[in-house]
């Protein structure tokens, strides 16, 4: 597979995390870890349907216990924090707060073997915590003291634990996608015996739940996995990530759009920053230079 196609793939994901928001809401009240073992078994179970016509891709499922650790850990922890900062915040600003991972991986990244941090990864990083502080009119401490306050902190968490895993992810290039089947799996079982012990199962009551359900576990919680992982491994991975922080805008954009969240000039100014903040510490792949051929 060439890069550029790869890249592409890559970033189809994108555009499918940027409804994650708009149908999480759309699916009502349904519990977190219910939910997680719903989408995450409609995408397990939708792969493994393609394995009938490739039986070798099963050998994926052979790793290594860190392998599966990681795998499991980003997806299942990632997605049920998600999940229930998007019912004890409201969508908009949770969305947001959980939107900073494109930064967090920049910033964690340089980090990395043969990574350093520099000047503009920081000035990104305040830009992005300006648009924090913008989703609450300026009074972070308020927010984080009153009633959503719950939401924004698993959020934020949520975010963390996403960046880790993206960072993370890189140190397993060698590892084929199809083994992203079995991390979805897994996670399918975990979140369901976690909902049997605390917490009590709501079935959806319409049929835009249901689709919004179908939808989630086939899109942004199904092929954006594997077409993630595509383009990390086999694209132009510094393009993506700088791709990656138009997903806020999408993200609250579509929310506004299905009227899950009002239009307000706070918010737009919040997302601004984030994604800018992003753009900016992401500069290095923006204006990268092409490394001659020969």
């Amino acid at each position: 597979m060439r890069s550029s196609t790869a890249t592409l793939i890559g970033l189809v994901a994108l555009v499918l995390w940027s409804a994650l928001a708009a149908l999480t809401v759309a699916t009502g009240t349904i519990p977190p870890f219910q939910l997680l073992a719903m989408t995450f078994a409609i995408g397990a179970l939708a792969s493994m349907a393609g394995w009938i016509a490739r039986p070798s891709a099963i050998v994926a499922l052979r790793q290594r216990p860190v392998v599966w650790l990681v795998g499991i850990g980003g997806l299942f922890g990632y997605h049920a924090l998600y999940f229930l900062a998007l019912r004890l915040a409201p969508p908009a600003e949770a969305g947001l707060l959980n939107y900073l991972w494109p930064l967090l991986i920049v910033l964690m990244s340089a980090w990395l073997p043969g990574e350093r941090l520099a000047l503009h990864h920081v000035a990104g990083a305040l830009l992005g915590f300006a648009g924090v502080v913008m989703l609450f009119d300026g009074d972070l401490s308020g927010a984080l003291q009153g009633r959503y306050a719950p939401g924004f902190i698993v959020a934020l968490g949520a975010a963390f634990v996403w960046a880790a895993y993206s960072v993370l992810s890189r140190k397993f290039g060698q590892v084929p996608t199809d083994a992203v089947t079995g991390f979805c799996a897994v996670t399918a079982v975990l979140a369901a015996l976690t909902h049997i012990v605390i917490e009590k199962t709501v079935m959806p009551e319409t049929a835009t739940q249901w689709l919004a359900i179908l939808a989630l576990g086939l899109g942004p919680v199904g092929l954006a996995f594997y077409a993630w992982d595509i383009g990390m491994k086999r694209g132009d991975i510094r393009l993506l990530g700088a791709a990656s922080y138009a997903t806020p805008l999408l993200s609250t954009l579509l929310l506004v759009v299905v009227g899950y969240a009002k239009p307000t000039s706070s918010l737009g100014l919040a997302a601004l920053l984030i994604a800018g903040g992003g753009l900016l510490a992401a500069k290095d792949a923006l204006w990268k230079k092409p490394s001659p051929r020969g």
